[in-house]
């Protein structure tokens, strides 16, 4: 069964930085595509940023120049570094992988609250 789970979640003050981490389990495969996207109460489920196989990347408007993602194939892991916090980037943060099948897969979330 394949998993991803989310680590590095937490509080922060309006300024900082956090750096997420997602390691994928129980799959042999790579995925074609890994990301991140989040929920913040009352809104919709949105795409922070995401990256290929390749290493081509997309940002939502946003987290441009203040979140960074990376991933490691050879660990089937991805990560996101978020700097110059700011209280909107409140939310759960929900680690996504798309296999070459088209097939999606999520990780159970890790919640990131920013004080102002």
């Amino acid at each position: 069964q394949v998993q991803l789970v989310e680590s590095g979640g937490g509080l922060v003050q309006a300024g900082g930085s956090l750096r997420l981490s997602c390691a994928a389990s129980g799959t042999i495969f790579n995925f074609n595509v890994m990301g991140w996207y989040r929920r913040a109460p009352g809104k919709q489920r949105e795409l922070v940023a995401e990256i290929t196989g390749g290493g081509s990347t997309y940002y939502a408007d946003s987290v441009k120049g203040r979140f960074i993602i990376s991933r490691d194939n050879a660990k089937n892991t991805v990560s996101l570094q978020m700097n110059s916090l700011k209280p909107e980037d409140t939310a759960v943060y929900y680690c996504h992988g798309r296999s070459s099948r088209y097939t999606n897969y999520w990780g159970q979330g890790t919640q990131v609250t920013v004080s102002s």
